[in-house]
């Protein structure tokens, strides 16, 4: 009887993600206009977006390696470290704005900014007719885009998909009628290129990329913003996009304009693009990669391919990620007439209020997908578009910006098990600690590694801003590296991986708090502090009623310090090592600058307890012990909690769209779903293109292809909206896996497989009228499972331990690798 239910149990599950996954598509009736309602298709290296126009399609290309500049050579700013006792002195005589201006001679270069490839442009010639039954769509459940549409009775039909095992971009054109298939195809860029056609019927565009490109929000009167002459010969990266065609009828010849083919029944193009990117400390020109010969061998390898071969190919890779976990909340009312609409009509129906869960379950998925589609190149993260940036000076240049966006980017990465994308920014944060390194002894004089508010592909780590032009309140800004080596103890809590510890993640993080053992000096009363220390971006008032942006021990930065020190006495712990070193952070840890509530109720944000300039502002960095940390927590600190919330409530819930993800986040911590899911909704608030510049205080939303829109697009909200809404099902960042920790009271139904929880266990969850009616538990390291649910639960075929808790039940039982567990509510 008891295996039956087990099976049975299993069986649904497998039914339930069948079902869940069978309608995962963004679709419309007419083609994008602009570039956020095109679709993004990528591999992780390359990218496109796909506008779907009949008769002059545009695919807008990029390639993820594909950079301005080069490695940062020689001292940047060896002046800096004279400058930090004259900092630290002002800031002891609460001389704030002298704080600020002495800091600005600590400063070093801006980051390099990420490019567009180019436009591929295929002309198709329908003889004036209108089409009609027109249909776009992005199957996310496939990572295939498909245009279609008919004109005088034939259906024309576009698939594109970009293929991670070949490394090809395919695109197939058919006509439902033999040798009606007839277009142009040519390429464009904005960069400095060459296009030539090839005997064999290839096309191929090179360049070279810019040796220099300033930010978009820098604009120095006394230069030019783009720069391709190369002073010191190792700037300007090679490139080159190379397509082929491949025809079933019809006939093809190629000139100076393009490729022009005619009468053909089916086409299929292969599309390779390739950079000399060859490391972040290579030269990308004399010391980069063929990328000539890396295009050509990509070619010929996808040419000996049918089409179908290449799309099973690309189908079986991306769905042994994509389908580990599925998301399905129940449809509890009569009729959903919303689910019915084409995507963009569809957000513009949620936007006003419509009842839609199976939109909240698209959205989580596209998260994933777009995950999938742009972390796969080891060293090479998703920056702040992902892959997809059409812009020659894109927004922020569409760096890493290692303040919050880089991170956010990944808090899904784990939970929704997609933990092999999380290796190409773990892999990062070990070539920028060897930069990091060198500014650590440049700028501060001081031992391990740090790293600033931004950095790039070539792994910059200095503070930004044009030596003295950067706003301290993020340029100076110095705790990335701490944030960042979070990601490598959350990769091994959900992993269990000793190995990736005890090699990677134990040496990166030491580093990382070498350099604040020498950074944190003693104050006054005896406390260990962060002398400057910013809470990016906002300004305090001091007072004397002067805003300023500079203080001592900030909440943010005495908040990420705790959360090394704990991770890394940790590790010490379970990798039972340096036990001399752990006594060390133990020791220091007691010495904090501690969290204080401030007279609102508030968690304060500075070490007094100042007004903020921006009462309502975006960040809310001085919460980061609440998420992404472990600090504060309502079951462990239920004072602070208490304060957390409060400052939420005082911040308030308008932000831009990666801020209202973050707030997700927060409200998720705190156990309010209820409040999670009004910022869901308001990040899922629909937004036009006219919506594109950073302004108002509603701040963004989605825009129609379900891009986050900061605006203007940044994909951070999106990967955050993902992961806030997984913490609202699960969270794992204490002792216990809270199961429906923050369900809001619309998700009364529903069902999820394949999340993981920390301590190496995957997890599905089923629920009804709001309460647990069963879970599975599966072991992947065999440690013992501790369970926080609402009310009691059983544990079938062992015996587990169970006890009332400040919230809820706890129910602990041993596990054996590799077992799956049945828990039933009761």
């Amino acid at each position: 009887m008891m295996k039956q239910t087990y099976l049975n149990l299993l069986l649904f599950f497998c039914t339930t993600s069948l079902l869940a996954q069978s309608n995962l598509k963004l679709w419309y009736n007419q083609p994008a206009e602009v570039w956020t309602e095109a679709l993004p298709i990528g591999n992780g290296r390359v990218g496109a977006m796909i506008f779907g126009k009949p008769d002059n399609e545009l695919i807008q290309l990029n390639e993820s390696t594909l950079w301005s500049g080069g490695p940062v050579s020689g001292p940047v700013n060896p002046e800096s470290p004279t400058y930090l006792p004259q900092v630290r002195q002002a800031l002891e005589k609460e001389e704030y704005n002298r704080a600020v201006e002495l800091v600005k001679h600590m400063q070093g270069l801006y980051t390099q900014s990420y490019l567009p490839l180019g436009d591929l442009l295929l002309k198709q010639n329908l003889n004036g007719a209108t089409p009609s039954a027109y249909y776009r769509d992005l199957d996310i459940q496939k990572a295939v885009a498909t245009t279609r549409f008919t004109v005088n009775g034939i259906e024309y039909k576009r698939e594109l998909l970009a293929s991670a095992p070949d490394q090809v971009l395919v695109i197939r054109l058919t006509a439902s009628k033999p040798g009606q298939l007839s277009f142009d195809l040519s390429t464009r860029s904005q960069l400095r290129t060459q296009n030539k056609a090839y005997p064999a019927g290839e096309w191929v565009m090179r360049g070279k990329a810019p040796a220099q490109v300033e930010p978009n929000y820098y604009n120095p009167k006394d230069r030019q913003p783009v720069v391709y002459e190369d002073t010191d010969g190792c700037k300007g990266m090679r490139f080159q996009l190379r397509i082929k065609p491949m025809l079933q009828g019809g006939a093809m010849q190629s000139d100076t304009a393009g490729i022009h083919i005619r009468n053909a029944t089916e086409v299929v193009l292969l599309v390779a693009a390739t950079t000399s990117f060859n490391g972040f400390d290579k030269c990308p020109d004399k010391d980069g990669k063929d990328e000539a010969k890396l295009a050509e061998e990509i070619i010929r390898k996808a040419a000996g391919k049918t089409y179908l071969t290449l799309l099973n190919r690309h189908i079986a890779d991306y769905q042994g990620y994509f389908n580990r976990f599925t998301f399905q909340l129940a449809d509890t009312t009569i009729t959903n007439a919303n689910a019915a609409l084409p995507s963009d009509k569809r957000l513009e129906g949620y936007s006003g209020g419509a009842y839609d869960p199976g939109l909240e379950t698209l959205y989580c998925q596209y998260g994933r997908y777009l995950l999938i589609s742009s972390s796969r190149v080891p060293g090479v993260p998703a920056n702040l578009q992902g892959i997809w940036n059409k812009e020659l000076r894109a927004p922020w240049s569409s760096n890493y910006t290692i303040n919050i966006n880089t991170q956010m980017n990944y808090w899904p990465v784990e939970v929704t098990n997609l933990s092999e994308m999380h290796g190409p920014l773990l892999r990062f944060i070990g070539e920028l600690a060897k930069n990091g390194a060198a500014t650590a002894k440049e700028f501060y004089n001081m031992h391990g590694w740090v790293a600033h508010h931004n950095t790039d592909i070539w792994a910059i780590s200095n503070p930004v801003g044009d030596k003295g032009q950067g706003d301290p309140k993020w340029a100076n800004w110095n705790q990335g590296a701490g944030w960042l080596c979070q990601h490598l103890w959350e990769h091994y809590r959900f992993t269990g991986d000793k190995t990736f510890l005890k090699e990677t993640a134990y040496p990166l993080m030491k580093g990382a708090a070498l350099f604040y053992l020498d950074w944190l000096i003693e104050d006054k009363d005896g406390y260990l502090v962060v002398s400057p220390s910013v809470s990016p971006e906002n300004d305090f008032i001091d007072a004397k009623g002067k805003p300023s942006p500079i203080s001592v021990a900030t909440t943010m930065d005495m908040s990420i310090m705790w959360d090394l020190f704990t991770n890394l006495i940790d590790a010490c712990t379970a990798l039972n090592i340096e036990p001399e070193f752990r006594q060390l952070l133990i020791d220091k840890r007691k010495k904090f600058y501690p969290l204080h509530i401030g007279h609102k109720g508030n968690l304060q944000e500075w070490n007094k307890d100042w007004e903020d300039l921006d009462p309502q502002h975006r960040h809310v960095s001085h919460l980061f012990g609440l998420h992404p940390g472990r600090q504060i927590a309502p079951t462990t600190t239920p004072e602070f909690a208490a304060a957390a919330k409060k400052t939420l409530e005082i911040r308030g819930d308008a932000g831009t769209g990666w801020s209202r993800a973050w707030k997700i986040n927060f409200w998720a911590r705190l156990l309010d779903g209820n409040h999670a899911y009004l910022l869901l909704r308001q990040l899922l608030n629909y937004s036009s293109q006219t919506d594109t510049r950073y302004g108002g205080r509603e701040g963004g939303g989605t825009y129609p292809n379900f891009f986050d829109a900061h605006p203007p697009f940044q994909i951070d909200g999106n990967f955050g909206g993902t992961a806030g809404m997984a913490e609202m099902l699960i969270q794992s960042h204490l002792s216990d896996i809270h199961l429906l920790a923050a369900l809001p009271d619309t998700w009364k139904e529903g069902t999820v497989s394949g999340l993981k929880a920390r301590g190496g266990f995957e997890v599905g969850i089923r629920w009804k009228a709001h309460r647990l009616t069963a879970a599975t538990i599966k072991s992947v390291n065999g440690e013992l499972c501790t369970i926080r649910t609402a009310r009691p639960v059983t544990v079938k075929g062992i015996k587990a331990q169970s006890k009332a808790a400040s919230i809820g039940y706890l129910t602990s039982f041993p596990t054996l690798k590799g077992k799956v567990y049945e828990v039933l509510g009761q």
